[in-house]
């Protein structure tokens, strides 16, 4: 039973398309179909049934891929792994990831990459561009707080952000002069976008309620710490993105009157990426600068 054959298996389960695997595997669409031929006929069973949008896997495939889909991931990860150990590199990575982070965090842990022989492109993007990005072989890695469902995606924790609210301290008095529950209220707040979502999971978090909409947005958390500097409301933020405004006593924080959310950052990759010796090293490199 074929290694190749048995790759080129469990890439069709995980894409549900003979075509789709074809293209990850760097393979033809016959040659695919060969594959899958070869290897129902050495079980006696048939593996997938054909439809007009793809395949769908029998029992019989989905007990194969269990068994053997994980397996198969670390041994070739091992391989390009040891292969990166063993040879100069060379070629371009491409990394995703949101701007703030990437920016604040990610770029100025960047350097072994470099001086390993790698040139670096870098992307800025949300979850669902990061998702697609990674799955048409356009970025090589990509960084989120989102868990990705696709199975032909894989991820490692990387830390912890824990969100806070912030604001001047002339705010923060005001809001507390206030009462917590109404200087929220009547303070004017800023956001990512009209959804609020790391405000409304600090909100939620501490069983409080803003129903007005924020007086301003910017899709950059790094524009909302320039207006929060500049007294323009108060907001909820990463702690990585105002940890020396609040060690300099510019920006303070809002006490949590009974908890302070925390999100867990991934790296994430596409299972077939990491038969590449570049993406391999990448990922262990990222994963030991970035998990400090």
């Amino acid at each position: 039973m074929s290694l190749l054959h048995l790759r080129t298996f469990v890439e069709v389960h995980r894409c549900r398309s003979i075509s789709e695997a074809a293209r990850a595997l760097s393979l033809t669409q016959p040659a695919v179909s060969q594959h899958i031929a070869s290897l129902e006929a050495q079980l006696g069973r048939a593996l997938f049934v054909r439809h007009t949008r793809g395949v769908r896997p029998t029992a019989a495939a989905d007990d194969l891929a269990m068994t053997i889909g994980d397996s198969l991931d670390r041994a070739e990860t091992a391989l390009a792994a040891a292969k990166a150990r063993s040879a100069d590199l060379t070629g371009t990575l491409h990394l995703a990831a949101p701007a703030e982070y990437l920016g604040e965090y990610v770029a100025p842990r960047l350097a072994p990459l470099i001086e390993a022989g790698l040139d670096l492109r870098l992307h800025i993007g949300g979850r669902d561009a990061l998702y697609d990005w990674l799955l048409s072989d356009t970025v090589d890695l990509g960084l989120t707080a989102s868990l990705p469902e696709d199975p032909r995606l894989n991820w490692a924790q990387l830390g912890i952000e824990t969100l806070q609210a912030v604001a001047i301290p002339d705010i923060t008095d005001r809001i507390h002069h206030l009462g917590l529950k109404d200087g929220l209220r009547v303070v004017p707040h800023i956001a990512y976008d009209l959804e609020r979502p790391l405000l409304r999971t600090w909100l939620s978090a501490n069983d409080l309620a803003v129903d007005r909409p924020p007086v301003a947005t910017a899709p950059d958390m790094r524009v909302l710490r320039a207006m929060l500097m500049a007294g323009i409301g108060w907001s909820v933020l990463p702690d990585y993105l105002t940890r020396e405004q609040r060690q300099a006593g510019t920006l303070r924080e809002i006490a949590a009157p009974k908890a302070v959310p925390r999100n867990a950052f991934h790296l994430v990759w596409a299972r077939t990426a990491l038969r590449h010796p570049r993406v391999a090293f990448a990922r262990e490199a990222l994963l030991a600068v970035l998990s400090e």
